[in-house]
């Protein structure tokens, strides 16, 4: 396949947000090396970590400038050294460093193929979203059939998956999202819908269950809802699983834990969970799979952008003025 020598991308400038991605049209196209692929980007998943990278506070984060997003789905039009399964011709989904571009360089051992019959920018979430909702409810998590669960932002793509996924092992589900997004959350499942800018949502959430608390929290939120996710668990037994902090940084002491929210708080981040559990990730990705095949998992439907609008993109995803996933096409 012809591979021209440079390409479009956008390129992040500064640590002042997503205001200051630039279009570019003279990035090098990267060559794989050993053991990796080059794709023609088909679509780029935008996500909230794209946000914190660009705002330099995502942890050992990119310094500027750099070229922006790191999830895409497209065809394979060039392997390295030693690659083997994937192919020229092949679509592929995966994460690594410049996916906001026409090109980009992936890890072979790391990618999914796209599912049979489907596009590439209904791929996307399936190394990203998809993982993180699953990793929180089941293997972190614990969930099982008769016990709740809240979902924090459950209108996100994020979100929309761990309502599917809860909802199939048999959970009750109390959603949070904004007022106009309750209808596409009940539409997935959700056996209650609260407002997630309400004055006292845990309030709300030990009015459903008796006084009792959730079984298990996904807290993908931070800031002041961390400390609702913690009121909102039960005692003892409940669970708290952090997934993200889009809306800041919270605290919590040893004091805390002891005198007023005595639950567990488990830390989840993806890439750690990959290079230090794999074995637990690879099980997760194999019911992943068994999700998608049953059907409880199907084709996203995400809104796209074209990558010139990719700015205007990542600060609705910032305001979190977006419904499900994002994509980027290039």
């Amino acid at each position: 396949m012809n591979v021209p020598p440079t390409m479009r991308a956008l390129r992040q400038m500064s640590l002042s947000g997503p205001q200051d991605l630039r279009l570019i049209t003279d990035a090098p196209v990267p060559a794989p090396g050993p053991g990796e692929i080059l794709i023609r980007v088909g679509a780029a998943g935008v996500n909230f970590a794209d946000i914190s990278q660009s705002r330099g506070t995502f942890h050992n984060g990119p310094q500027p400038p750099y070229l922006a997003g790191f999830e895409a789905a497209g065809e394979v039009v060039a392997v390295g050294d030693g690659v083997e399964g994937a192919r020229p011709g092949h679509h592929v989904v995966g994460v690594g460093y410049g996916a906001f571009a026409e090109y980009m360089v992936l890890s072979a051992a790391s990618v999914m193929p796209v599912p049979q019959g489907w596009a590439d920018e209904q791929a996307l979430g399936m190394m990203v979203n998809w993982p993180t909702a699953l990793a929180a409810l089941k293997p972190l998590g614990g969930i099982r059939a008769g016990q709740s669960v809240l979902i924090h932002a459950a209108a996100g793509a994020t979100g929309q998956a761990a309502v599917k996924m809860a909802k199939h092992y048999g959970a009750t589900v109390i959603a949070a999202a904004s007022p106009g997004k309750h209808e596409t959350v009940r539409a997935l499942g959700a056996d209650h819908v609260l407002d997630s800018r309400g004055p006292d949502l845990a309030a709300e959430v030990l009015a459903l269950t008796g006084a009792q608390g959730v079984d298990l929290v996904v807290e993908s939120v931070g800031g002041a809802t961390f400390q609702a996710s913690l009121a909102s668990a039960k005692r003892v037994v409940g669970r708290v699983v952090v997934t993200g902090l889009p809306a800041g940084e919270a605290r919590i002491s040893n004091w805390d834990l002891v005198y007023r929210h005595q639950v567990h708080v488990i830390g989840f981040n993806l890439g750690v969970l990959i290079q230090s559990a794999p074995e637990v990730f690879g099980e997760v990705m194999g019911e992943l799979f068994a999700l998608v095949g049953a059907g409880v998992l199907t084709a996203g439907r995400p809104t796209v952008h074209d990558l010139a609008d990719g700015p205007k993109a990542l600060a609705e995803v910032e305001a979190r003025a977006t419904v499900g996933k994002m994509a980027l096409l290039p």
